[in-house]
């Protein structure tokens, strides 16, 4: 999967250039899913005094209204990111608003002003409706979605990379950068996704068949741990592979 967010101040162009870039992906054959980011403190999208509120305010984690042209499932908190991608399986998705993340990101803006408070490593383009008077910021392309989409996209396929992990900067730098830096190297063209160790290795850890993120050393006190046991167990052999199943019922 692949991901970026589209951030900017209201009215700057943001849900007009996700418009086309949803467009855009869908014409070229991709499967896409969108995240909208909601800023307004109390936004709710139950209310209160409706069933599915009841069920919510009666100790219920999830709550699912299905209806007869759409389904709708409620968590009363606030997902993290990683924890909303579980429920998607798309090409790419798309992000509006989102910057707590390690993620590519376009700035939409209404001026340069609005670029410069949020520019940073992480930015590979820029649109809105600054991109009716500039072609490019600070060496950062300034494209316009609706006039030049196929622009965007282009843009869109060469530099958004499959997701990374967002794992704080001492937990493991094992290719030399936090990921967040390793993410604005790869938009730079001055590293690979593949230097992303964390996909790499010999020992996989699963729930309810979903692959774990490890960091190199929890993947080390793992296999070391069960090739400690293992060895001693009668039928082992060096180099065998080895299964360990759980149920946790």
């Amino acid at each position: 999967m692949k991901a970026l967010s589209i951030i900017g101040l209201s009215k700057s162009g943001k849900t007009t250039t996700i418009e086309n870039i949803i467009s855009g992906l869908i014409k070229r054959n991709y499967s896409v899913g969108t995240v909208k980011e909601i800023h307004y403190a109390d936004f709710a999208m139950d209310t209160e005094g409706t069933n599915t509120y009841r069920h919510g305010q009666a100790g219920a984690e999830i709550v699912a209204a299905r209806g007869n042209n759409e389904t709708d499932i409620l968590f009363p908190k606030k997902l993290k990111v990683e924890e909303i991608l579980k429920f998607y399986s798309q090409d790419y998705v798309i992000m509006e608003g989102v910057k707590d993340y390690n993620l590519p990101k376009i700035i939409c803006a209404k001026n340069k002003e609005g670029i410069d408070n949020l520019i940073d490593g992480s930015i590979f383009a820029i649109s809105g409706v600054i991109s009716n008077e500039i072609k490019s910021y600070k060496g950062i392309p300034v494209v316009n979605g609706i006039k030049n989409r196929e622009k965007l996209i282009d843009l869109i396929e060469d530099k958004v990379y499959r997701m990374l992990p967002d794992f704080p900067a001492e937990c493991c730098n094992e290719c030399g950068y936090s990921c967040r830096k390793l993410g604005e190297m790869i938009l730079k063209g001055e590293a690979k996704r593949e230097e992303c160790v964390i996909d790499s290795g010999n020992i996989q850890l699963k729930f309810n068949g979903e692959n774990i993120k490890m960091v190199p050393f929890v993947k080390a006190i793992l296999r070391d741990s069960l090739l400690g046991m293992a060895k001693n167990l009668k039928g082992y052999e060096p180099g065998a592979k080895i299964e360990v199943v759980i149920d946790g019922s």
